[in-house]
């Protein structure tokens, strides 16, 4: 415990942004960051708790050893901080700008509304490992001459790879896209998460004797059987990437969109890219100018509306279905965990009129083009209340309420027959493995991530991707030492 009466003496504080008029001019980071001896303050206020809520599964999916390195950090231990902090999380650079951070919800503090920086202190320490050089390779020392092939290098593909090539095994990621990172790359928004960290994390893996095959759809350009058959275990990690069907008549209007297509484009446009993508469509899809209406209310939504902004809309408003959330919870009654209140992302910060209770009764148009968008108050129920519908001018819609599982015809076409696939109620269809040895029912298969769990956190996919390659390991070896 860094500082005994830290949380006494100092308050908490946050890092800055720049101001919405200046961010929506670009697509880059517009956090501050905080200096390191403010970095160190916040850290003083963790009280190393007796039962650490923040980092069991409560709080930290990867169980991150959050009073450890707080009290590191606060002593300027920063390459112990580092080492610490990759023991659990491989990739605290991602995890610290785009996880939601539920760890500061199940905070002690937050009982007074004023947890630990968690996510800021996390985000520091992986920037000033790098500053100062210490995160470089960590090839094994002794090879196994195993052969794993990973399909996906999402959060999930990309742990898993580098935690087999630390153990000693031959890897090989194959990715259908250009660059990896899934859609850690192309779903989430430069402004959130700039993609050179992930560069850097190739690097990183390229110097571990990761392989990285880029442009190979497998179950299309190469069959997933001749990948089981020329490796001694083949882990499935896609992405969860199938929108989910909204029903909604007009759909169908010129100026109607999945939301993923959208973001998928821009984030090509930054990245200097050829906006064609395989499984999305390729004509350009911009909101210079335009009224947008974007149908769902999570972070998908949230960086559609970011996005829009950034392109130069005219207005953007946000439709949510569900009703308006108290300010502040309950906490007695939630927490440790995630609590429903209401939350202003920075994208919605930046100007989005929010529509709360709301349903979405058909897009609108004129010669099949989109002009507006027909929606209607609803109950507690959700059930629409007669008389109150309403018309919002839309030049531009996005669809936004989530996904149903992977891309079906790829892997999970070619395995038709012989890889177990779960159907919910809503229709996701996700591999079915366990979380204990992550085996699909195809010998030689494991699948962790999105492609198993469904749509979820990036911390999560981390936190698969890491135990599916110590079940891999293990089932190569005999045994293995890598943590799950």
């Amino acid at each position: 415990m860094g500082k005994v009466t830290g949380f006494l003496e100092i308050d908490r504080q946050v890092a800055k942004y720049q101001t919405a008029s200046d961010r929506i001019r670009h697509f880059r980071e517009f956090t501050i960051p905080m200096s390191d001896a403010e970095v160190q303050k916040q850290a003083a206020r963790c009280m190393d708790c007796g039962i650490p809520f923040c980092h069991g599964d409560t709080g930290c999916p990867v169980h991150n050893q959050i009073p450890d390195w707080n009290d590191l950090v606060f002593s300027g231990k920063w390459k112990e901080a580092i080492a610490n902090l990759h023991s659990t999380n491989n990739f605290p650079e991602f995890t610290g700008r785009v996880c939601p951070a539920p760890c500061e919800e199940a905070c002690t503090l937050n009982l007074e509304d004023v947890p630990v920086t968690i996510k800021t202190v996390e985000q520091a320490i992986a920037d000033k490992a790098y500053e100062l050089g210490y995160i470089v390779p960590q090839p094994a020392t002794v090879k196994t001459g195993k052969r794993v092939a990973v399909i996906g290098s999402g959060p999930s593909g990309m742990a898993a790879a580098q935690q087999l090539a630390r153990a000693g095994h031959e890897v090989h990621v194959y990715e259908r896209e250009s660059k990896a990172g899934g859609l850690l790359r192309y779903g989430i928004p430069d402004f959130k998460m700039e993609k050179n960290f992930i560069d850097r994390r190739v690097e990183q893996m390229q110097g571990e004797g990761v392989t990285f095959h880029y442009g190979f759809n497998i179950g299309v350009d190469i069959p997933t059987e001749k990948l089981i058959a020329e490796h001694d275990a083949v882990l499935y990690c896609g992405g969860s990437e199938t929108p989910r069907e909204a029903g909604i008549p007009g759909a169908d209007l010129a100026g109607v969109h999945d939301a993923m297509p959208y973001l998928v484009q821009q984030n090509r446009r930054v990245g200097r890219e050829d906006i064609d993508s395989v499984g999305w469509p390729s004509d350009p899809i911009l909101a210079g100018g335009k009224h947008v209406v974007v149908v769902g209310g999570g972070d998908t939504a949230s960086d559609c509306v970011g996005t829009a902004f950034r392109q130069g809309a005219v207005r953007v408003t946000q439709l949510d279905i569900r009703p308006q959330p108290p300010e502040k919870e309950d906490k007695l009654a939630v927490w440790p965990y995630w609590a429903t209140k209401m939350r202003t992302s920075s994208s919605q910060a930046e100007g989005a009129v929010r529509e709360f209770q709301v349903g979405t009764l058909e897009f609108v148009g004129e010669d099949g083009i989109l002009t507006g968008v027909k929606c209607v108050q609803v109950d507690d129920k959700r059930k629409p209340i007669a008389g109150t519908e309403f018309i919002i001018k839309a030049d531009l819609a996005f669809i936004a309420i989530g996904f149903r599982g992977p891309f079906t015809d790829s892997v999970v076409k070619e395995l038709d027959g012989k890889m177990a696939v779960s159907t919910d109620k809503r229709g996701s269809q996700n591999v079915i493995a366990n979380t204990r040895d992550y085996k699909t029912s195809v010998d030689k298969l494991w699948a962790a991530g999105d492609v198993r769990r469904g749509q979820s956190l990036v911390v999560w996919a981390i936190r698969e991707g890491r135990q599916a390659a110590a079940a891999i390991d293990e089932a190569l070896m005999g045994a293995t030492n890598l943590p799950r």
